[in-house]
């Protein structure tokens, strides 16, 4: 938690706990409300002052692109310093001023509302039966090609990309928020970004984004794991299904994060995920993930209940450790 705020801001290091509370919950209520901002979001604006630093860097093969990814990532997330001087002189200036830039940073770090507008667009064209848009609505949010999935594969990918994007939309800005602030969250939430550019396992990226892809995996490794425990503990009769599944089958998928959100919510929910996907024309099998039937259109409104369900946990149980913390702390 953020003790080290207590020094410089007019509260006591005893309510702070409950403050990151407070001001998480507005910023998700935001996030209901708002949704992602219409017309410029900054993670766009990041993305492409990322992308004119890889277009000049990104040279090189071996252990020397590695290096200069190295160097490009520490180059693209330099304005964090900015950032954290710019929190540092508001604690100092107005409580309300530094809690609102908080609340600010996190509501535009949340991707939660825009995750579950993009998923249900697509299950919207399934339940009407318009299986060319459903195809067109789910590649905007999976990188498989999709042009030849059938109606359930298409409902299986889409639970997949709500599973494995709410650790990193959601759990994780969450988290990393009650770390270490805003800083922490805009920091895991520019690393994720720069995943998703340079993460590419292909000529150009495979050496150029391994800083990024192997940094964005230590920033996700407790939240993915804790996502996946919030899973467990809010899927009722089938959370012992869900452990297995976390235990057995998430050691076979090849994101060490992801595979664990998605298999413990795929068993969480009873339902399998797919058993193939497609990749630039070439199918490959994956991995067992879940149980029971393979996963229909139907299952996509259920698992959006199911992370619902588990961020409403995970914060009802940080709302009762800072409240017990607050009190114990007075007596």
């Amino acid at each position: 938690m953020l003790f080290f705020y207590s020094d410089s801001l007019a509260i006591s290091s005893v309510l702070l706990p409950l403050l990151f509370v407070a001001l998480s919950v507005f910023a998700l209520l935001l996030d209901r409300l708002l949704g992602e901002p219409a017309q410029f979001h900054p993670l766009v604006g990041f993305g492409r002052w990322a992308s004119w630093w890889e277009q000049r860097l990104n040279q090189g093969n071996g252990k020397l692109g590695i290096v200069i990814g190295a160097l490009a990532l520490a180059i693209v997330l330099s304005p964090l310093l900015l950032v954290v001087w710019l929190f540092a002189l508001l604690a100092d200036v107005s409580l309300v001023g530094w809690c609102l830039a908080q609340v600010a940073v996190l509501y535009l770090c949340i991707g939660w509302q825009s995750l579950q507008q993009h998923a249900l667009a697509v299950w919207q064209a399934l339940m009407a039966g318009d299986i060319d848009q459903a195809r067109l609505k789910l590649s905007w949010i999976v990188s498989r090609d999709v042009a030849e999935l059938d109606v359930d594969e298409i409902a299986q990918a889409d639970i997949e990309s709500v599973l494995e994007n709410s650790s990193d939309a959601l759990f994780a800005s969450l988290f990393w928020f009650f770390i270490g602030g805003a800083v922490f969250t805009l920091l895991h939430r520019w690393v994720n970004t720069l995943d998703a550019m340079w993460g590419y396992k292909n000529n150009r990226f495979l050496y150029f984004g391994k800083a990024a892809a192997r940094l964005d995996d230590v920033l996700a490794y407790i939240p993915a794991r804790l996502t996946a425990l919030c899973f467990i503990l809010v899927a009722g009769e089938h959370g012992m299904k869900a452990m297995a599944c976390w235990r057995v089958q998430a050691r076979d998928c090849a994101s060490p994060n992801g595979g664990v959100v998605m298999t413990t919510g795929a068993g969480a929910l009873n339902v399998r995920l797919s058993a193939r996907a497609c990749y630039h024309g070439v199918w490959k099998d994956k991995p067992a993930m879940g149980f029971g039937s393979p996963a229909i259109p139907v299952d996509i409104p259920v698992s959006i209940i199911l992370v619902s369900r588990a961020c409403i946990f995970a914060l009802s149980m940080c709302a009762i450790v800072a409240l017990a913390f607050a009190l114990t702390s007075t007596l």
